[in-house]
């Protein structure tokens, strides 16, 4: 098992900061003298069951390929890097898993590359003016940052080869084998994802969306139940023929000309307006989520009942930063195996 490692002096304190806090910085991160690192990770390799790529190479449109998007940022850079390193280490055929990264800064490639020197995957640069216009005020200021909003664009983003993709957050671990989750059926609905309908739906939209007929008729007829779209199946054919990122936009440009907010919580209640009552649902223990604890004080959560294949700290705590500051919640020990930040073989100039 690998670890966390501890930092140590004055340097890697600020280092830590400055990596993590990237709002702290008084230039973009490629301008910045100061470097991070990472170790590699052991090498991964197929089982003797596994289908093997069906051109001899694997490509990002070779049909045996488990599609998987993950946004990478300065800020969640090392709990990608977790992500990752839990989907392969838990992939009985990593070598068929093919990622697609989803970056507002470029030079982000040649690190994982260096972690991972095997790894198939192409990155996909989001241009963060394509949605800044469109985006509300948030509980938390991470909730805002543009590169939440690129899973709308993933039909766009993604090549049209791509028909089927499993979108995931940055701070969650995987201890389940991911082809599982990639075989999920949705039927007829374009997304898949673990539905919450014991959650009071209603705390998602604010007084004047439920009091205006217009907006609150919308789910008069439907059978509204929370999801979290940190973990999502998304059949990609079916959005792009039935064009859900504009329906999407069209909400988002909603909230920002009605007289009044109708919802509070960052990129969350547009995909609610959307697809709330038409999701496929997908088992709990894809998304064990709130491990973070709420929006505001970020407290230490506990497992939902039932099995576990997913572990996602969703909320305000992430257990990278607990760790660090040696006030950890109990769970996030279960993340810190996954962990490959520290000093290693790598380092990585920002």
């Amino acid at each position: 098992m690998l670890w966390i490692m501890r930092f140590s002096g004055f340097f890697s304190a600020a280092m830590m900061m400055i990596v993590l806090f990237p709002t702290l910085q008084s230039f973009p991160p490629i301008e910045s003298s100061l470097k991070f690192s990472f170790r590699k990770a052991p090498p991964f390799r197929n089982a003797d069951q596994c289908n093997y790529p069906t051109f001899g190479k694997l490509g990002v449109c070779d049909p045996s390929v488990v599609h998987v998007a993950i946004t990478l940022d300065v800020e969640y850079l090392r709990g990608s890097i977790a992500a990752v390193h839990s989907i392969l280490l838990h992939s009985k055929c990593p070598e068929n898993v093919f990622f697609h990264f989803l970056v507002s800064e470029t030079t982000l490639e040649t690190l994982v590359r260096s972690i991972f020197p095997k790894l198939n995957f192409e990155s996909y640069y989001f241009d963060p003016e394509k949605v800044r216009g469109l985006i509300s005020s948030s509980v938390r200021h991470e909730l805002e940052q543009p590169l939440n909003y690129a899973r709308n664009y993933l039909a766009d983003l993604l090549e049209p080869c791509v028909r089927r993709v499993i979108y995931l957050d940055s701070d969650l671990v995987l201890v389940d084998d991911i082809t599982k989750l990639w075989s999920t059926s949705l039927g007829k609905k374009t997304i898949g994802a673990p539905e919450y309908c014991h959650t009071n739906f209603t705390k998602y939209f604010t007084g004047y969306f439920w009091s205006k007929p217009r907006f609150s008729g919308l789910f008069s007829r439907r059978n509204t139940c929370y999801f979290n779209t940190g973990v999502m199946v998304i059949d990609l054919s079916k959005w792009r023929r039935f064009g859900y990122t504009r329906r999407i936009e069209k909400w988002m440009e909603i909230q920002k000309t009605s007289p009044s907010r109708i919802y509070e919580l960052g990129s969350l209640p547009p995909f609610l307006l959307v697809f709330a009552g038409h999701v496929a649902a997908i088992e709990h223990r894809w998304n064990q989520h709130g491990l973070g604890g709420d929006n505001v004080r970020g407290s230490c959560r506990d497992l939902h009942a039932g099995p576990v294949s997913l572990l996602h700290w969703s909320g305000s705590g992430k257990p990278w930063l607990r760790l660090d500051s040696k006030q950890p919640c109990p769970l996030d020990s279960l993340w810190a195996p996954y962990d490959l930040y520290g000093h290693g073989s790598y380092f990585f100039l920002l």
